[in-house]
């Protein structure tokens, strides 16, 4: 027992969204009896709970801190999770699945189905997760220890794929090694659309866009600090996820207000009007219901005066 008590974690960051949530608490418990330090982010929907784990394992760049995710299936919470350099999140519905992350990955993020595992499963799963060391036997080496030749590769793919995301400059320098990991605030999508080519939105001062498909179109929206798109609304809904910086977006139809920073998501209905400040250079993915189009309910000088009366709270509208 003190052996596996060694090989745990200092700290579990863990998060869920409503399918998940009574998985995720009755694995806190558990964590807790074992005095395994745990930082709840609560409930909360997959994509931004799931980006925020992730976020602060890869920040924390240290084998103490690991994750817990739950949704659903698992498979959702896994994949928001490994959008950031230095995860290895997996989805376990079973010891083995455990046993296999653990020794092939190094997964230090598990990811469990709230629908598919029961909490006696799940307490399993995470004991096996716990206490299985990288590059231990398992089921997929027929419980047996890694031949040479694959436990060197394993030994170098995981810090290759660290460096995933990483400048140049930080690739060519060694980041990403054993001895020379970088934590990387960058999430997957960044990172793909660095070297893309950007066109100035030409009806809002800056602002720029790659589209990354047409009907229904995908974008990448880049805005600078201080700027303010006017009322407006379109011919289709849209969503829209923050991947850098923060801003706000006042719905002028249901009278309503957000702020949005790194991992939030927001769904704006067909016909909404609504007006948006940034407060700092910013980045966001935006997926519309259909073609994107843009029709003007104010003028630029209007939005800039009235955003710049808006109260810290931006209760007002």
């Amino acid at each position: 027992m003190a052996e596996a008590a060694a090989l745990h974690p200092r700290k579990i960051i863990t998060g869920a969204d409503t399918f998940g949530c009574e998985l995720k608490d009755a694995l806190i418990a558990h964590l807790r009896s074992l005095d395994i330090e745990v930082e709840d982010l609560g409930t909360s929907s997959y994509y931004s709970v799931a980006a925020e784990v992730g976020r602060r394992v890869s920040a924390a760049s240290s084998p103490e801190i690991r994750g817990l995710v739950a949704c659903g299936t698992g498979a959702g919470v896994a994949m928001f999770a490994n959008k950031f350099p230095g995860v290895y999140a997996a989805t376990c519905l079973s010891t083995n699945d455990a046993l296999n992350a653990r020794s092939i990955s190094n997964c230090n993020v598990l990811a469990v189905s709230g629908m598919s595992t029961s909490p006696d499963s799940a307490v399993q799963i995470l004991n096996t997760w716990l206490d299985t060391p990288f590059k231990s036997p398992c089921p997929a080496s027929d419980f047996s220890p890694w031949p040479a030749e694959i436990s060197s590769f394993l030994d170098s793919a995981l810090p290759e794929m660290a460096k995933i995301g990483g400048t140049q400059e930080e690739n060519s320098a060694g980041y990403g090694s054993s001895s020379q990991q970088k934590p990387q605030e960058e999430c997957a999508i960044c990172c793909l659309v660095k070297n893309r080519e950007f066109s100035p939105i030409d009806i809002i001062p800056g602002g720029s866009m790659k589209i990354v498909r047409e009907s229904p179109t995908s974008a990448i929206v880049r805005f600078e600090a201080g700027s303010v798109e006017p009322a407006h609304h379109h011919t289709f809904g849209h969503c829209l996820v923050v991947i850098k910086g923060s801003k706000r977006v006042w719905n002028l139809t249901k009278k309503e207000n957000f702020n949005l920073g790194v991992g939030d998501y927001l769904f704006t209905p067909a016909g909404d009007v609504h007006r948006v400040k940034y407060f700092e250079d910013t980045e966001f993915f935006i997926k519309w219901d259909g073609q994107w189009d843009m029709f003007f309910d104010e003028d630029i000088d209007t939005a800039k005066n009235l955003t710049e009366k808006e109260t810290v709270d931006g209760s007002s509208l």
